[in-house]
């Protein structure tokens, strides 16, 4: 039997909820997660929505963007240490949203994190795509990829990010096998990010959760797509919802091996010998010798995949 053959499951807790006040304590966040890990003892990963534990909407955006700039936190504060330890006194890899980061030089990020089941923060990843012109953040420059210990390689993306095709790609050029989108759509787009979610999936062979903010606050639709672009998985609606389903990881090394629907192999398109394609908007090029993925094991043991700077 192949590797890619071997089942390899992950059970994903998506949490679609209404975001945290600000200034609110742990205490709650910490009993959701123990609450949802009794229900099912066998949850492996427990992932919320974008900026879950910073609410700070306001009527006037100024007033909003500033309360956010005010609770922006180190990546070394007590705040980040404080969730790696919820998520070991819980057992469960967690994904507790995104958080407003404060730079080493001032700048204020949109923060993706994620921690294995010790309490490790594994990776950590900086919006590249913020929402212009209303989002306050400085974009991140770099894809990020982290390993869980005995789960599997999960991508990190931030809500609007899921509209540049570019950066799905990379994260699993980068070894990803779920892709975790955390949203905080407001708007009356979440249906075509539904559909982007599918179809980021369906070009990439990649699993993703898109996990949005729930009603009043956000459009809800939070849903679990497969590598082949089906859904596994979907909230009814708007409202407050919690989706537990158990993936099989090895389903992505299936759908790459004999392709979607059994007949489509994007990842295999290039043969060495193909003529280099220039990307012009990038100033880069599209080379067949680099048109590939990782080997699985390449890298397994190393925690964290990241790209290089955007540009460089």
């Amino acid at each position: 039997m192949s590797e890619s053959q071997l089942a390899r499951p992950l059970t994903i807790a998506i949490v679609q909820a209404a975001p945290v006040p600000l200034g609110t304590g742990l205490e709650g966040f910490e009993s959701q997660i123990r609450g949802i890990v009794e229900a099912d003892a066998g949850v492996d990963l427990v992932v919320f929505p974008e900026l879950h534990l910073f609410g700070a909407d306001r009527p006037d955006l100024d007033e909003q963007n500033e309360a956010l700039r005010r609770s922006a936190v180190p990546l070394d504060g007590p705040l980040v240490r404080e969730l790696g330890e919820i998520a070991a006194r819980s057992g469960v890899a967690l994904v507790p949203g995104s958080v407003c980061e404060l730079g080493a030089n001032g700048e204020l990020f949109n923060t993706a994190l994620l921690y294995d089941r010790d309490g490790t923060l594994v990776a950590h990843y900086r919006k590249v795509f913020p929402w212009r012109p209303t989002e306050p953040y400085h974009p991140g420059t770099s894809f990020v990829v982290g390993e869980l210990a005995g789960l599997g390689r999960i991508g990190l993306s931030i809500c609007f990010d899921a509209w540049f095709p570019e950066v799905t790609r990379h994260l699993a050029w980068l070894g990803a096998e779920l892709v975790v989108n955390v949203v905080k759509t407001t708007t009356p787009d979440r249906p075509q990010e539904v559909v982007l979610a599918r179809a980021n999936s369906i070009v990439n062979q990649t699993f993703t959760a898109s996990v949005n903010v729930a009603a009043p606050i956000g459009a809800g639709l939070s849903l679990l797509v497969d590598p082949e672009g089906n859904v596994v998985a979907q909230a009814e609606g708007a409202e407050p919802e919690v989706i537990v389903r158990t993936i099989d990881l090895a389903a992505v090394g299936r759908a790459r091996e004999v392709g979607t629907a059994r007949c489509t192999q994007p990842w295999a398109h290039a043969r060495p010998g193909d003529p280099i394609v220039p990307l012009p908007l990038y100033g880069g090029r599209l080379d067949p010798e680099t048109w590939h993925l990782p080997d699985a094991g390449d890298g397994a043991s190393s925690g964290v995949r990241q790209s290089s700077p955007i540009g460089s």
